[in-house]
Formats: structure tokens, C-alpha cells, sequence
């Protein structure tokens, strides 16, 4: 069995004083991909890089306090690929992909954040080149190797996915173009959301994501934006998929997947 789990931490060193790394001492796994870590390489303390066993990875932002990814791995890849375009979006340290490469098989575990576009029409002009960069990646990717990627696509795919879905058909995350390139990235690509293969019919027990206004976590108005996006013959495998919500360390909560495969 492989155990991944993926979380928006809305900043490592947030996260760290709620609670994040004696949870994650307790989890049992394998990968841990982590978004939104909010740090440089400098900022990321002896204790937040070698939890239980881990190997710690990170691509940061060049801007100070902002984005950020990273792996925790259990047992090292053979090649960590840092960044997919070699511009604008590497800058912003959105992409962080573990290889595990052997003879007749190339499998990858990659942690992805994905631009918002809610603070304006910048940013989701920003968003749309994110996407229109990423689908052709992602093309390339699913041609010559295994792939589960794990992150926070900041989409909201179906009705089903967010709690107030009328009210938000014209706001960043649900607006059709991102939804029809969800549903592209599923259907041309041929890839797989891997919680909703497993559960197709969870709603509010599904959401990821609670914004701070509103009382939204304590009326559970939430939106389903983290994922496990992975390849047909990896998605089979899965097994088990859950939300974890007894704590919080951010405004995102932890998903994890169980999978029958082994790196």
C-alpha cells in the first residue's frame, strides 16, 4: 500500500504551531505533498524538514510570503523535477514533481498549486496562461510515464463540489472556462479525480476548503478544490479516500488516498 496525502498549508509555519507535524508524525505515509508554504528555503526550520523519516523537498517562491510547494517523501526519488515551465509560474514555485524511474516503469508523485484568480482580473488572466501552459504538460506527462498529481487546483469542477454553487457561477474557481478545463484534462488527457471515483456522490463530506468569512467551516459551506489527479492504471489501485477534519491547520483540510501500488 501507498499513503498519499496532500494539504494547502496557508503557510508551513501557520501550520506548524497548530499542530501540522506531530499529525503528520501519525499518518503512516508515504507522500505528503504540501502547497501554499508561504517560506523560503531559509525560513523552513530543522523540525519542519525531517519529520519521522522524511525527505523534505521544496520549491519556493521568488516573492517573499507567497505560494510555494513541497514533498515529503519516505523513500528518495530518483530525480526531482523542480518547476514545468521555466518562466513565469516556476517563479512562483507552483510545481514539484518525485521520480521513481526502474526498468519498464516511470512513476511520478508531484505536488501542484494552482493560481487563484479571486483578488481580480489580473490574476485569473494569470490563471487562464496557468492553464493553457499546464494542459500540454500534463499531455506530454501522461505520455511517457504513472502519475498521481496531488494539490490544490483552486477549481471547483461539478454542482456537486461546493456548497452554494448558484451564487458562485460567475466568481474565480467555478466559472465555466475553468470548469470546462477540468473537464478536458479528465476527458481529452484521460485522467482520473480519484476521490470522486471512489465516492461519486459526496458532497458536504467532500469539501477541502472553507473560506474565513461567514461562519463557512462551522456551516460546512465549503468547496472541493484539492485533489489526487492520476493515471488510469494508478487510480485503479485506489483504495480508501477521506477529508480529515477533527483539526485544522489552515483554511484547507488534508486528503488522503490509499493506493495499491508501490513505488
Amino acid at each position: 500500500m501507498t499513503r498519499i496525502i496532500t494539504v494547502n498549508l496557508n503557510g508551513i509555519r501557520s501550520a506548524v504551531n497548530k499542530g501540522f507535524l506531530p499529525w503528520l508524525e501519525k499518518q503512516t505515509a508515504d507522500f505528503v505533498c504540501v502547497q501554499e508554504i508561504k517560506a523560503h528555503e531559509g525560513d523552513i526550520t530543522p523540525a519542519m524538514r525531517t519529520v519521522d523519516g522524511f525527505k523534505s523537498h521544496f520549491h519556493c517562491a521568488q516573492k517573499k510570503g507567497y505560494s510555494g510547494v513541497g514533498l515529503y517523501l519516505k523513500s528518495e526519488p530518483s530525480d526531482l523535477v523542480v518547476g514545468f515551465d521555466g518562466g513565469e509560474f516556476d517563479s512562483e514555485g507552483r510545481y514539484l514533481e518525485a521520480r521513481y524511474d526502474r526498468p519498464g516503469r516511470k512513476l511520478s508523485v508531484i505536488s501542484c498549486y494552482f493560481p487563484s484568480g479571486s483578488s481580480g482580473e489580473e490574476r485569473q488572466q494569470a490563471k487562464y496562461r496557468f492553464l493553457d501552459a499546464f494542459f500540454p504538460h500534463l499531455q506530454r506527462l501522461k505520455a511517457e510515464r504513472e502519475f498521481v498529481l496531488c494539490g490544490d487546483l483552486n477549481i471547483a469542477h461539478q454542482e456537486i463540489d461546493l456548497k452554494n454553487w448558484k451564487s458562485n457561477q460567475k466568481n474565480s474557481g467555478f466559472l465555466p472556462e475553468e470548469r470546462a478545463w477540468f473537464t478536458r484534462m479528465l476527458d481529452e488527457i484521460g485522467l482520473v479525480d480519484v476521490y470522486r471515483r471512489l465516492h461519486p456522490d459526496h458532497t458536504g463530506e467532500a469539501y477541502t476548503w472553507w473560506s474565513n468569512r461567514g461562519q463557512a467551516w462551522a456551516k460546512n459551506v465549503g468547496w472541493r478544490i484539492d485533489y489526487h489527479i492520476a493515471t488510469p492504471a494508478l487510480a485503479e489501485t485506489a483504495r480508501s479516500a477521506a477529508v480529515y477534519k477533527d483539526e485544522r491547520f489552515s483554511d484547507h483540510a488534508p486528503l488522503t488516498v490509499d493506493y495499491g501500488f508501490s513505488v
